[in-house]
């Protein structure tokens, strides 16, 4: 494979380094909300978010209040994003079906998909305030039939923000929560005197968020690792200088350490997207935030050809994938480690962010080697049951799993398959033994 770097980010030995600073804060937080709760998280709360309320909790006429402060055009925007989600929410549901067979004569087994019982769902921002988020998780909990859903949110300039209250209430959360960072999914995996802890957590969050999920993994299920925002551009010299570098821009603004990496056969391309990014730099009011995500994070990598660009961009992984070439089925065809496509100049990765329907909670960090993103199957377990009907086929059963069971010095085990085998099949079989 030939390749080439015309600009690089931060190394990966720097960038462990943030992780494991990142890892001892969150460790010692957790710790503290488990031990003190209620105490603990109103104090990182103030420390954090400068809120401070009796209870974190917001109640029907305050969802309600809230709600009266969007604009008529906002809340419109609002519920056909929303309904996008869930048409596409709804059409993946319809595809997981309970099932039922017969796998020999009087041998049934199936599996039911029964909704995790609660689910709480994280909407970042602190910064942006991210009112599609709401949409990924709360929406999407809600058409796979989750009963109890908490919502989480940090304040947004000192107060809630009411367009994302909105959207979690149109959404379906059952509780609001004006909190943020690691305080929030903190007391709703760990529970506090006044949150109930959740079996699942959801939704994407910045490096604190997503180590603290990593952290709580076991204790509650998570959606994935959905931390700092990644964003990979594939073209060739179908497109420009000018698309490429928005779309890389685009991205990069949502934090200091949000990858954007640029993969092409063309050096030209290459060359002058470096350069148009340096001028839109000059004149894109979030490029104070921007501009550090692609000093740090940002790369730019040439290949000598389609099969090259391939093999990087799968061993990236990125979050994000924005396809823009003349070939843009063959990469759909063949990439295998991503977060999501977006294919063609004509789609953009804002508009999986924040309208087209599809999930925008993603995996990052090369979680998209053994994972894809939210999605309503998520929201769901699939749980199998077996039933036997007929003596003959508990005899039957019983005699194969007795053999298997002493074939690996289960005496125990083969027992309860030889106990059928003697009441449903009329064979003499001892205790111990293994039914012929």
């Amino acid at each position: 494979m030939a390749i080439e770097y015309l600009k690089r980010g931060k190394s990966d030995a720097a960038r462990a380094e943030e992780d494991a600073k990142t890892a001892a804060v969150v460790t010692a937080t957790l710790q503290d909300i488990e031990t003190r709760g209620d105490v603990a998280v109103r104090e990182l709360a103030n420390k954090f978010d400068g809120y401070d309320r009796e209870s974190y909790r917001l109640t029907a006429s305050e969802i309600e209040a809230l709600m009266a402060e969007v604009s008529p055009e906002d809340m419109a925007d609002i519920k056909f994003a929303q309904e996008q989600v869930r048409k596409f929410a709804q059409a993946q549901r319809d595809s997981l079906q309970d099932i039922e067979v017969e796998t020999l004569p009087g041998v049934i087994l199936g599996h039911k998909n029964i909704p995790v019982q609660s689910v709480g769902c994280y909407v970042p921002g602190g910064k942006f305030p991210m009112v599609a988020s709401a949409h990924m998780s709360v929406a999407t909990a809600s058409v796979a039939g989750v009963p109890r859903i908490i919502a989480a949110t940090p304040p947004f300039n000192g107060k809630p923000n009411p367009a994302v209250i909105a959207a979690m209430h149109l959404g379906g959360a059952h509780e609001i929560y004006v909190l943020g960072g690691i305080q929030a999914v903190g007391a709703m995996a760990l529970g506090t005197q006044s949150i109930d802890p959740v079996h699942l957590l959801v939704g994407p969050g910045n490096a604190f968020v997503a180590e603290a999920k990593r952290q709580l993994f076991g204790r509650v299920g998570i959606d994935l690792f959905a931390g700092p925002t990644e964003t990979m551009v594939i073209a060739d010299d179908t497109v420009d200088a000018e698309l490429c570098a928005t779309d890389l821009l685009g991205q990069a603004e949502h934090g200091y350490n949000s990858p954007a990496i640029l993969v092409t056969n063309s050096r030209k391309l290459a060359v002058e997207t470096l350069r148009e990014i340096d001028r839109l730099l000059t004149i894109l009011p979030t490029a104070p935030t921007a501009s550090v995500s692609w000093r740090d994070y940002g790369e730019v990598i040439c290949c000598d050809s389609y099969q090259d660009m391939l093999e990087v961009a799968d061993d990236i992984a990125s979050e994000h994938v924005q396809v823009m070439t003349d070939r843009d089925d063959w990469f759909l065809e063949h990439m295998t480690c991503y977060g999501a496509l977006f294919l063609g100049p004509r789609t953009n990765v804002s508009n999986g962010d924040k309208v087209i329907g599809t999930n925008h909670t993603l995996p990052t960090k090369k979680a998209g080697r053994y994972t894809g993103g939210l999605w309503v199957g998520k929201f769901l377990k699939t749980h199998s049951y077996q039933r036997i009907l007929t003596d003959e086929a508990a005899a039957m059963i019983g005699a194969y799993g007795s053999r298997l069971c002493l074939l690996e010095g289960f005496v125990g085990h083969a027992e309860q398959c030889n106990i059928r085998v003697r009441r449903y099949g009329g064979q003499n079989v001892p205790y111990g033994g293994a039914a012929k």
